[in-house]
Protein backbone atom coordinates (compact mmCIF):
# COMPACT_ATOMS: atom_id res chain seq x y z
CA UNK A 1 0.00 0.00 0.00
CA UNK A 2 1.03 3.57 -0.56
CA UNK A 3 -0.09 6.79 1.10
CA UNK A 4 -2.37 9.28 -0.56
CA UNK A 5 -2.61 12.81 0.83
CA UNK A 6 -6.00 14.48 0.51
CA UNK A 7 -6.15 18.25 0.87
CA UNK A 8 -9.54 19.89 1.33
CA UNK A 9 -9.44 23.31 -0.32
CA UNK A 10 -12.01 26.06 -0.58
CA UNK A 11 -13.01 26.88 -4.15
CA UNK A 12 -11.06 30.16 -4.17
CA UNK A 13 -8.40 31.42 -6.56
CA UNK A 14 -4.86 30.64 -5.42
CA UNK A 15 -5.62 27.83 -2.96
CA UNK A 16 -4.12 25.08 -5.12
CA UNK A 17 -1.17 27.34 -5.89
CA UNK A 18 -0.50 27.65 -2.15
CA UNK A 19 -0.46 23.87 -1.70
CA UNK A 20 1.83 23.40 -4.69
CA UNK A 21 4.13 26.17 -3.42
CA UNK A 22 4.48 24.45 -0.04
CA UNK A 23 5.33 21.17 -1.78
CA UNK A 24 7.83 22.91 -4.06
CA UNK A 25 9.47 24.87 -1.22
CA UNK A 26 10.04 21.57 0.60
CA UNK A 27 11.19 19.70 -2.53
CA UNK A 28 8.31 17.21 -2.25
CA UNK A 29 7.72 15.60 -5.63
CA UNK A 30 4.17 15.32 -6.97
CA UNK A 31 3.55 11.99 -8.72
CA UNK A 32 -0.21 12.33 -9.26
CA UNK A 33 -3.10 14.69 -8.60
CA UNK A 34 -6.83 14.07 -8.80
CA UNK A 35 -9.61 16.51 -8.00
CA UNK A 36 -13.10 15.74 -6.72
CA UNK A 37 -15.17 18.91 -6.75
CA UNK A 38 -18.13 20.02 -4.66
CA UNK A 39 -19.89 23.39 -4.63
CA UNK A 40 -17.80 24.90 -1.85
CA UNK A 41 -14.54 22.99 -1.86
CA UNK A 42 -12.37 20.56 -3.75
CA UNK A 43 -10.72 17.39 -2.53
CA UNK A 44 -7.24 17.21 -4.00
CA UNK A 45 -5.86 13.68 -3.86
CA UNK A 46 -2.09 13.66 -4.12
CA UNK A 47 0.51 10.92 -4.52
CA UNK A 48 3.83 12.30 -3.31
CA UNK A 49 7.34 11.01 -2.80
CA UNK A 50 7.29 12.07 0.88
CA UNK A 51 3.65 12.02 2.03
CA UNK A 52 4.27 12.22 5.79
CA UNK A 53 6.38 15.34 5.41
CA UNK A 54 3.75 16.85 3.10
CA UNK A 55 1.01 16.29 5.68
CA UNK A 56 3.14 17.94 8.36
CA UNK A 57 3.95 20.99 6.19
CA UNK A 58 0.38 21.43 4.93
CA UNK A 59 -1.11 21.15 8.44
CA UNK A 60 1.42 23.72 9.66
CA UNK A 61 0.01 26.06 6.98
CA UNK A 62 -3.54 25.44 8.32
CA UNK A 63 -4.73 23.20 5.50
CA UNK A 64 -7.12 20.37 6.31
CA UNK A 65 -5.35 17.22 5.14
CA UNK A 66 -5.80 13.49 5.57
CA UNK A 67 -3.55 10.54 4.77
CA UNK A 68 -5.21 7.44 3.29
CA UNK A 69 -3.90 4.05 2.20
CA UNK A 70 -4.39 3.29 -1.49
CA UNK A 71 -3.08 0.64 -3.86
CA UNK A 72 -0.90 1.42 -6.86
CA UNK A 73 -0.66 -1.09 -9.67
CA UNK A 74 1.50 -1.03 -12.76
CA UNK A 75 -0.08 -2.45 -15.91
CA UNK A 76 0.95 -2.76 -19.53
CA UNK A 77 0.02 0.19 -21.75
CA UNK A 78 -2.22 -1.96 -23.96
CA UNK A 79 -5.92 -2.14 -24.73
CA UNK A 80 -7.87 -3.94 -22.03
CA UNK A 81 -4.96 -4.22 -19.57
CA UNK A 82 -6.81 -2.50 -16.73
CA UNK A 83 -9.88 -4.66 -17.30
CA UNK A 84 -8.10 -7.84 -16.19
CA UNK A 85 -6.96 -6.40 -12.84
CA UNK A 86 -10.36 -4.84 -12.16
CA UNK A 87 -12.04 -8.12 -13.09
CA UNK A 88 -9.94 -9.99 -10.50
CA UNK A 89 -11.15 -7.61 -7.79
CA UNK A 90 -14.79 -7.79 -8.93
CA UNK A 91 -14.70 -11.60 -8.98
CA UNK A 92 -13.64 -11.43 -5.32
CA UNK A 93 -16.45 -9.01 -4.39
CA UNK A 94 -14.11 -6.07 -3.84
CA UNK A 95 -15.68 -2.71 -4.61
CA UNK A 96 -13.63 0.12 -6.09
CA UNK A 97 -14.36 3.44 -4.38
CA UNK A 98 -12.32 5.52 -6.82
CA UNK A 99 -9.39 5.29 -9.20
CA UNK A 100 -7.09 7.63 -11.11
CA UNK A 101 -3.83 7.50 -13.03
CA UNK A 102 -0.34 8.35 -11.87
CA UNK A 103 2.86 9.28 -13.65
CA UNK A 104 4.43 6.14 -15.10
CA UNK A 105 7.61 4.71 -13.68
CA UNK A 106 8.37 3.09 -17.04
CA UNK A 107 7.19 4.60 -20.34
CA UNK A 108 5.76 1.25 -21.46
CA UNK A 109 3.59 0.88 -18.35
CA UNK A 110 0.67 2.74 -16.79
CA UNK A 111 0.27 3.31 -13.05
CA UNK A 112 -3.27 3.20 -11.64
CA UNK A 113 -4.21 4.30 -8.12
CA UNK A 114 -7.07 2.36 -6.52
CA UNK A 115 -9.04 2.90 -3.33
CA UNK A 116 -11.13 -0.17 -2.53
CA UNK A 117 -13.44 -1.24 0.28
CA UNK A 118 -11.25 -4.16 1.41
CA UNK A 119 -7.65 -3.01 1.16
CA UNK A 120 -5.97 -6.05 2.77
CA UNK A 121 -7.82 -8.59 0.61
CA UNK A 122 -7.29 -6.54 -2.54
CA UNK A 123 -3.58 -6.26 -1.77
CA UNK A 124 -3.25 -10.05 -1.50
CA UNK A 125 -5.17 -10.60 -4.74
CA UNK A 126 -3.10 -8.05 -6.65
CA UNK A 127 0.20 -9.32 -5.20
CA UNK A 128 -0.44 -12.69 -6.82
CA UNK A 129 -1.92 -11.28 -10.04
CA UNK A 130 -0.32 -12.05 -13.40
CA UNK A 131 -2.04 -8.99 -14.88
CA UNK A 132 -0.32 -6.25 -12.90
CA UNK A 133 2.50 -5.46 -10.49
CA UNK A 134 1.54 -4.08 -7.08
CA UNK A 135 3.77 -1.12 -6.30
CA UNK A 136 5.37 -0.34 -2.95
CA UNK A 137 5.96 3.12 -1.42
CA UNK A 138 9.59 3.09 -2.57
CA UNK A 139 8.42 2.67 -6.17
CA UNK A 140 6.76 6.08 -5.96
CA UNK A 141 9.96 7.98 -5.16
Amino acid sequence: MISQVSAFLENKPGRLEMVLQILSDNEINLRSISVAETTDYGIFRLILDRPKEAVEKLKAANFVVKETDVLAIEIDDTKGALLYSIKELAENDISIEYTYTCLPIDNEKVVIILRVDEMERAQKILESSKNCRLLAPEDMQ
